[in-house]
């Protein structure tokens, strides 16, 4: 459905000439990603699709657990390509109809934004997705290594799309050099497991993990060219590379950069979706050759649990010393990541849940945090600020709000989208009943019942002292005093008191965020605050889903 799809935007956008028509663009992608959801829905309801179905000669294999986990993927999408299918602002023009009473030829600018006017975005965007899905599904060397390509490319694509965005270009040329080398680790390691196991396909892989008998037995030389060790040391090699692209310590040292340099719009993407696929093919990855009963006592997964401690401490302390948003929310990211890596690294029933669990609450608020970002840059589009800090920051086009000193006062400005912010914020910190405690609650108690003690309590630590940086943006927001003023401008040289060209007006009911964005923001901040009222709905998926993987 979605290769198709994409084929069909491609020729379109290949003999249209009107460049304005992106826009519709993105809502045709929405339509194809809610048909791709629906076309899920519906495979849920095939009888032998528990067990699992080999498409394409074992390249991939579907199972129940990868359509749901497909469906959060389209559903996430959706909403990203959302941000650029409907215009982010309105204008009440019954002001300005009064305006013309007095002056004639008044007219109030709208502006728009440079991600309405690339056809490409959202035919990129479903290719990533593409590569997201297939990736999920895979289960052959081959697959994996081309569906990881696929959607890092469009990745790479994304985040140099402004070519008039010297920071971006930058970013995307560092996310492409690093994103290559990542590639290579997961070239070699793929390349030593074929030299070793002369199979390509993972199941092969996990049954010559997980033999014993064989092995053990001394008169039986049927193994003999197998090197138990060197299976851990190429899946040791491997995962360096996957970490990479998730941007886990100490492989992370390009995130904060990219996430900072490439469009807001972008950031989302690159945050969310390309972390979403990696994880999940890691989750089988460890599930399947965790418990190898060869004669040595090293395990590949110890660089996961490694990496986890690392990105707590990592992504917490240098946190402490940002003072660019979307740099903060790269370390934010760093943090959770090592949360997810902890429930990874111990592959449990109860940890595999906490990962599920945690891998969802953390898409819904990042997704949110982001999505609120976006909007208050929209909304300063129409306020002025004589800050010459502010005026000398580059690409203010793409990415509007670049400091977090630019949001001070905001909660004067608009309450209800500072408060969703706020909320946001804490579930991050971890405060109750916000869903953000009960992940970080889950992956906490798995790491004690299978005895983590020290990672445990620097998780706890860590949780505590992030609080500090992300506290000092709710006191930026709600207790300082707010540096900009409402104005409004007119596209004719016209004169009106003292004033030329500007209008200037005591509040801003002139302006209101478009009821894409106020709708979107307003589901997810409820999600996350009102998860004590239907806690078993969301804690019963997440166990179903990792009773299934352990039961196949």
């Amino acid at each position: 459905m979605l290769i198709n799809s994409i084929l069909i935007l491609l020729l379109s956008n290949a003999v249209t000439l009107k460049r304005e028509k992106s826009i519709f663009y993105s809502r045709l992608a929405i339509v194809i990603l809610a048909i791709s959801f629906l076309l899920s829905m519906d495979n849920l309801y095939i009888s032998y699709i528990g067990k699992g179905v080999g498409l394409y000669g074992g390249l991939f294999h579907v199972t129940a657990n990868t359509q749901i986990f497909n469906i959060f993927i389209y559903i996430i999408s959706a909403t990203i390509l959302q941000l650029t299918a409907f215009y982010p602002r309105k204008i009440y023009y019954n002001i300005e109809h009064n305006i013309r009473k007095i002056i004639p030829n008044f007219k109030i600018e709208n502006k728009r934004e440079e991600e309405f006017k690339i056809m490409e975005l959202p035919i990129i965007i479903l290719f990533v997705v593409i590569g997201a899905i297939l990736l999920t599904l895979s289960s052959d060397i081959v697959s994996i290594f081309l569906s990881i390509e696929l959607q890092s490319y469009g990745l790479y694509l994304l985040s140099t799309l402004h070519r008039n965005s010297e920071l971006a270009t930058t970013s995307g040329l560092t996310y492409f050099l690093l994103g290559g080398l990542s590639s290579c680790f997961i070239l070699l390691g793929t390349s030593l497991l074929y030299a070793n196991s002369g199979t390509t396909s993972l199941e092969n892989l996990y049954v010559i993990t997980n033999i014993s008998d064989i092995i053990q037995d001394n008169t039986n030389n049927t193994l003999y060219w197998y090197k138990p060790y060197y299976i851990n040391f190429s899946l040791l090699i491997m995962s360096v590379g996957f970490l990479f692209k998730v941007s886990a310590a100490p492989f992370h040292f390009w995130s904060p950069e990219v996430y900072d340099g490439i469009p807001t719009v972008i950031t989302v993407f690159v945050a969310i979706v390309a972390k979403i696929s990696i994880f999940l093919f890691i989750l089988e990855l460890v599930h399947y050759t965790n418990y190898s009963f060869f004669a040595y006592e090293f395990n590949w997964t110890y660089i996961l649990l490694i990496s986890s401690l690392l990105s707590l401490i990592i992504g917490t302390i240098v946190g402490l010393t940002q003072y660019r948003i979307k740099r903060l929310y790269a370390y934010s990211t760093i943090s959770h990541v090592g949360f997810i890596l902890l429930a990874l690294s111990i592959n449990s029933i109860e940890s595999i849940q906490a990962f599920i669990f945690y891998l969802i609450q953390y898409s819904i608020s990042n997704l949110n945090a982001f999505i609120i970002l976006i909007s208050i840059g929209y909304s300063f589009f129409y306020h002025i600020n004589y800050n010459t800090e502010y005026d000398r920051l580059k690409d203010k086009k793409y990415s509007p709000i670049q400091l977090i000193s630019q949001i001070k006062g905001y909660f004067y400005i608009n309450p209800f989208l500072a408060m969703s912010l706020a909320i946001t914020i804490f579930s991050f910190i971890g405060i109750p009943p916000l869903i953000g405690f009960f992940a970080k609650q889950m992956v906490l108690s798995a790491a004690l019942d299978n005895g983590y003690i020290f990672i445990t309590l620097i998780a706890i630590l860590t949780s505590v002292i992030g609080a500090v940086y992300y506290l000092g943006i709710i006191k930026q927001v709600f207790f300082d005093e707010p540096e900009y003023k409402f104005e409004m401008i007119s596209t004719k040289y016209i004169t009106l008191k003292d004033n030329k060209n500007t209008f200037i007006f005591k509040d801003n009911d002139v302006f209101r965020l478009s009821s894409s964005l106020t709708f979107t923001i307003s589901i997810l901040t409820l999600i996350i605050t009102l998860f004590m009222l239907m806690p078993q709905e969301w804690l019963s998926i997440a166990n179903i889903l990792a009773l299934l993987f352990f039961n196949f």
